[in-house]
C-alpha cells in the first residue's frame, strides 16, 4: 500500500463562531492526484492553508509527513510585470540557501536549473525577462521555480484561473508528466470538476461546512468489471 504523506481526522475550522469546515477526514497517498473542489465560500483555499499549516484547525487533526513540498498560490499571478529579473534568476532565487556564504549559482546549480526548464518546455526562455512572458509561460516558469527543489508534494491553489484553452492543456499535460512520471503528489484547488473527473485519484468535494469523497479512477475500475461480468454472463 502506498505511503501516506498527509493525513486529516475529524478537522473542524471556524470562522467568527461559524463552521467553515467540520468533520473532514481523509488521507493522501504518495503519488495521488487529488482535486479539492467546491463552490465560491465553501471553504477550499482554507482547507489547503490548513493542510499548508498557514491556519490551525478548531478541531481536528492534520499530519503532513516530513517531506519537501512546493506551493503554487494564487498570488503568484499577480506579481509586479516590471520586475527586471530574467527566467534563470527567479529559479535561482529558490536555490538561494543551498548558495553558498557568496551566493553565487554553481555548475551544479545551471545544471539543475536547465532540467527543471526542459521538463517544462521552458528551456529556450531562461534569458528572457519574466514580465515578457505570456500567463502560460510565467506559470511554467513558477512551477519550474518549486520543481528545483525537488519536491514530493505540490500543493495549488485555482493554477488554470486566467489561462487560455491552449495554456490550460499545456497546464494538465505538465501536471500528468509530473504525477505519472516523476511520481510527484498533486493536490489541486479547482473549479475544473469535470477535467478532474478524467484526471485526478481523489475529487474532496465540499458543501455546506462538509466533504463528499469521490474516487473516479477505482469507479471507472469498478465499472470494467461490471462490464466483465456482465459479457461473461452473456456468452454463457
Amino acid at each position: 500500500m502506498p505511503n501516506k504523506v498527509i493525513e486529516v481526522e475529524d478537522l473542524c475550522f471556524l470562522y467568527e463562531k461559524k463552521h467553515i469546515l467540520k468533520n473532514i477526514n481523509f488521507d493522501i497517498s504518495c503519488g495521488e492526484y487529488v482535486a479539492v473542489v467546491g463552490e465560491n465560500g465553501s471553504g477550499k483555499s482554507t482547507l489547503l492553508n490548513l493542510m499548508l499549516g498557514n491556519l490551525k484547525p478548531s478541531k481536528g487533526r492534520i499530519n503532513l509527513h516530513e517531506i519537501r513540498i512546493g506551493y503554487l498560490s494564487q498570488q503568484v499571478r499577480n506579481f509586479n510585470k516590471r520586475f527586471p529579473a530574467t527566467v534563470e534568476e527567479i529559479i535561482a532565487a529558490n536555490l538561494y540557501e543551498d548558495m553558498g556564504v557568496f551566493k553565487i549559482l554553481t555548475k551544479k546549480h545551471r545544471k539543475r536549473i536547465e532540467e527543471v526548464l526542459e521538463i517544462v518546455d521552458m528551456v529556450n526562455y531562461k534569458k528572457r525577462l519574466i514580465g515578457n512572458l505570456s500567463g502560460g509561460q510565467q506559470q511554467r516558469v513558477f512551477i519550474a521555480r518549486l520543481l528545483v527543489n525537488n519536491p514530493r508534494v505540490i500543493f495549488m491553489d485555482e493554477p488554470i484561473v486566467g489561462l487560455d484553452d491552449s495554456s490550460i492543456k499545456v497546464f494538465y499535460d505538465l501536471m500528468d508528466r509530473l504525477n505519472k512520471e516523476f511520481n510527484i503528489t498533486i493536490v489541486m484547488v479547482t473549479h475544473d470538476k469535470t477535467t478532474m473527473e478524467e484526471k485526478a485519484d481523489k475529487i474532496i468535494n465540499l458543501k455546506n461546512t462538509e466533504m463528499t469523497l469521490i474516487e473516479p479512477r477505482k469507479k471507472i475500475k469498478e465499472n470494467d468489471i461490471l462490464k466483465l461480468k456482465d459479457a461473461s454472463f452473456t456468452k454463457l
